[in-house]
């Protein structure tokens, strides 16, 4: 018997992602995906999960006692969230600290009676947004970027990096991981919990179910597939906010990196994302999803900005590559990325029209 693997949200875009390749590469290891299935299209998964013999159970890491039943782990990898930044602004901000605060520390606990190592994945949202819209920038003929000269530390036309000063308001959302990020730290040193923190950006790739608020790139391509209504939502409506944006399956090469040197990482707090080599504006977004569907859709101009939005987020990765020695670099594009999902799209177009469109 190999390694035994917990992942939390595993039935989710990346908790799915990551427990089949997982499985695809180490046969021999126990992988097992929890999920209370609250997220739409989640469900499709499981028969994706069986097939590759992982393991699933249908729980909820709210519910301390959902997860009684392990007595010895390996790993925990914490992907389950409501990662929606929008989440607590104009709702109850109760259900979000039961699920991305509460529910960590129960994983936690978990790891820790377990002997469990525990991979946590962050978010960029916890950069305050005010510092982040501070920063200074220029406008470009598709997208905005940030200068190399700034104010504040920790940022540049590379990225923001792990220094950016923290005090201000991020949202509800960013606080609730940031507060885990804290937790997280004092069970590494008090509770021998070796522990990895994650702090991606954008996400995406095959069989994430795309929202408003979450899953951009698959929400555009997918409103370009089957002809759908989008906007461009603030910033002077000119669809030229930026981000960067990694390729799910790069992220689970580096995720099976951490798990197999363990003690190069363990402890530390590092960005995680695409970098400008894999960024794209909403503009330069719709170019390539015209280029891969053939369709042009109308993208109607909203020059109010939304709440907890940013112009400008990119990952600077450089704390990362010094810690692994650039062992792990991100190998998708952003062509690969639209193509990949486009080509899930197609194969699945039955399934994903009446929870995408």
């Amino acid at each position: 018997m190999g390694k035994q693997i917990l992942i939390t949200g595993g039935a989710g875009f990346v908790g799915s992602t990551l427990a089949i390749g997982l499985k695809q590469a180490y046969p021999n290891d126990r992988i097992i995906a929890i999920d209370n299935l609250r997220r739409r299209g989640s469900e499709l998964n499981l028969p994706r999960l069986k097939d590759m013999g992982v393991e699933f159970l249908h729980a909820d890491i709210r519910n301390p006692e959902d997860l009684l039943g392990f007595d010895s782990l390996d790993f925990i990898i914490d992907a389950s969230a409501d990662p929606s930044v929008l989440s607590g602004i104009d709702s109850p901000v109760m259900p979000l600290i039961q699920s991305n605060l509460n529910g960590t520390v129960h994983c936690l606990e978990l790891a820790q009676k377990t002997g469990a190592s525990f991979i946590f994945l962050s978010t960029s949202r916890i950069y305050p947004i005010k510092n982040l819209e501070a920063a200074a920038f220029e406008e470009l003929e598709t997208r905005f970027v940030w200068k190399d000269t700034q104010a504040l530390r920790g940022i540049s036309s590379r990225g923001v990096q792990e220094d950016f000063p923290l005090e201000g308001s991020r949202s509800f959302y960013g606080s609730t991981k940031l507060a885990s990020e804290l937790l997280i730290a004092e069970y590494h040193e008090h509770k021998n919990v070796r522990s990895i923190i994650n702090r991606c950006g954008v996400i995406s790739g095959p069989w994430q179910m795309g929202k408003i608020d979450q899953g951009v790139l698959v929400l555009w391509l997918a409103r370009h597939y089957f002809k759908g209504d989008l906007s461009y939502i603030g910033y002077g409506g000119t669809g030229k906010q930026m981000r960067d944006v990694l390729h799910a399956d790069d992220l689970l090469q580096l995720i099976d990196h951490q798990i197999h040197h363990v003690d190069l990482y363990a402890g530390k707090t590092m960005n995680v994302g695409g970098g400008l080599d894999c960024s794209f504006s909403l503009q330069e977004l719709t170019a390539l999803c015209e280029e891969v569907t053939g369709n042009k859709i109308a993208i109607k101009p909203i020059t109010e900005n939304r709440a907890a939005d940013i112009r400008i987020y990119v990952s600077d990765c450089a704390y990362l590559n010094s810690i692994n020695a650039g062992a792990w670099t991100p190998k998708k594009t952003m062509k690969d990325l639209v193509a990949d999902t486009f080509e899930w799209m197609r194969d699945n177009e039955k399934n994903l029209k009446n929870i995408l469109n």
